[in-house]
């Protein structure tokens, strides 16, 4: 693929978007997917306010289950390419749905990744804002006292209230910081390369993001990176129709061998 043959042998900027296709390919359970559904439930209805507010006990036993795969779970190659690139973008933003640490164990800086859907290894109050993120050692502890934790919720050291995953659940609002970190990449200017990779791109903001990063009126790269056509592939200057794992390090093999970064 001539994906960087256009390309002058400057400096460019970079925007990548991944989903959940890419921790698919680590083992992560889609929510969409058959294989994401936890002894018989839909995720996607584990993943909500209200779900939380009726049972935060049987929410918690999904979480940790779901914490302990991450854990288990390593970086793939696609990780280690979109890693690669931003060594080699003078700049460069990673957005993420992903709320699993799979990018920053791929070497990916933390100033360069915007985790739009939560960080998974966060529990923070659902009242004040005390919050404190798990470690592995936490996880390795956890998994000692699993029985003795499985009916605990925990519950807030300042007010006392429930605590919860730091995920943003469906019908949350996105975190407002994250938000203005991507905004004020886009507003910098329109990127040379985007890559959206491993999202199905049902939410309206992920094709608004990618389509401002590369503008029609600019002479960007736009490559879409999934099996199957998406909302966002009728924009796409490129499209990828292979796992992330097999197509993203030829694709950032051929920019960088060409100079083109």
């Amino acid at each position: 693929m001539e994906i960087a043959a256009a390309y002058r042998s400057y400096v460019v900027r970079v925007l990548v978007l991944t989903g959940a296709g890419v921790s698919a390919e680590s083992g992560i359970p889609t929510f969409r997917g058959k294989d994401g559904y936890w002894r018989n439930l839909d995720p996607a209805r584990l993943a909500t306010p209200e779900a939380f507010t009726r049972d935060p006990k049987l929410v918690w036993e999904w979480y940790r289950e779901r914490r302990n795969r991450i854990w288990n779970a390593q970086p793939n190659a696609a990780h280690a390419a979109i890693a690669t690139l931003a060594q080699h973008a003078d700049e460069f933003l990673l957005v993420t749905q992903n709320v699993d640490d799979l990018h920053a164990r791929a070497g990916l800086p933390k100033e360069k990744m915007v985790q739009i859907h939560g960080d998974i290894f966060l529990t923070r109050c659902s009242r004040c804002d005390f919050g404190f993120t798990e470690r592995k050692h936490d996880h390795e502890h956890e998994q000692e006292q699993e029985e003795e934790e499985e009916n605990v919720v925990p519950r807030c050291a300042k007010c006392g209230a429930l605590m919860r995953p730091g995920v943003v659940w469906f019908g949350e609002q996105l975190p407002w910081t994250e938000l203005r970190r991507v905004e004020t990449y886009l507003d910098r200017g329109a990127c040379d390369v985007g890559i959206v990779v491993g999202t199905t791109a049902t939410f309206g903001y992920i094709v608004d993001w990618a389509l401002r990063a590369i503008p029609e009126c600019f002479r960007g790269e736009l490559i879409e990176v999934n099996p199957e056509e998406t909302p966002l592939s009728q924009f796409a200057t490129r499209l990828v129709r292979e796992p992330a794992a097999i197509a993203l390090p030829r694709i950032v093999d051929n920019l960088t061998n060409r100079n083109a970064l």
